[in-house]
């Protein structure tokens, strides 16, 4: 099953990737774990979480007991001694929800004072990490902000695809090299870029001439749909019939990438 990183740029649609992705897998009856790991999720509501069962998924990194009962220490400590190989396997199933078909998870954000911390927090949500990507047979769709923080060396060669959203602004392009190079730098093996809000060819070409040298996996149109999907708390891939068909088409290719 594949397990895949979507990131990129805040606000350029890689929760929108991200969530007709995963309803793209379910449609076709996969089991689908959809790892909400941005500081401000919004996965839920891409998917058409009802707000009452949305409510029901508490950020791992805010839940302090757990990590307290799976680390040994408390969360905002540095220092110190703590478990390094925390028990993980039944946090999926517990501390999730599923609406159509697909399981959600949020991560949380770790708040740290510098790059290099070791805490409890970041332990217990690297060792989960490490255990959806390595011990799973789910589909992973693993929605990520600008940054690698939760992927690692040990985890990197499981991810099938590394997907870089970009859309047909110079800000975000810059944004998407920076990423590959961060992605680079933990040897991830496979990096694609999806576009979104593609106007007429000269958003496409502009893309093409300034994105990473990476190959262009999807494009999606700018599509009002995807607006009226989240004022009316639907899931996109319901909602935007066009941008499902592309998701799909692009399934099928992360298919042939992750059996290679």
């Amino acid at each position: 099953m594949p397990k895949l990183a979507v990131s990129g740029k805040g606000g350029v649609g890689k929760t929108t990737w991200a969530a007709l992705l995963a309803g793209a897998y379910a449609k076709r009856g996969d089991k689908v774990l959809a790892i909400d790991a941005d500081p401000s999720p919004c996965l839920a509501n891409a998917l058409g979480f009802p707000p009452e069962l949305a409510r029901e998924i508490v950020p791992i990194a805010e839940m302090e007991e757990l990590i307290y009962e799976r680390t040994g220490a408390k969360p905002g400590t540095t220092g110190g001694y703590f478990r390094l190989n925390p028990r993980v396997d039944d946090i999926p199933e517990r501390f999730s929800a599923t609406h159509r078909g697909i399981r959600l998870l949020q991560l949380g954000h770790v708040e740290k004072g510098g790059s290099g911390c070791i805490c409890p927090e970041s332990t217990l949500l690297k060792a989960l990490v490490t255990y959806l990507l390595l011990g799973r047979r789910d589909v992973v769709i693993l929605d990520m902000y600008a940054g690698t923080e939760h992927l690692g060396r040990g985890t990197a060669q499981a991810v099938d695809a590394f997907l870089i959203v970009v859309e047909p602004s110079a800000r975000s392009l810059a944004t998407a090299r920076q990423m590959e190079q961060l992605a680079r730098d933990i040897n991830i093996p496979r990096l694609y870029v999806l576009a979104n809000r593609v106007r007429n060819q000269a958003d496409h070409d502009f893309i093409v001439a300034n994105s990473p040298k990476l190959p262009l996996l999807g494009v999606l149109p700018e599509d009002a749909a995807v607006l009226e999907a989240d004022r009316l708390g639907l899931p996109v891939y319901e909602h935007a019939p066009a941008l499902l068909a592309e998701a799909e088409r692009v399934a099928k290719e992360l298919d042939k990438i992750s059996s290679a």
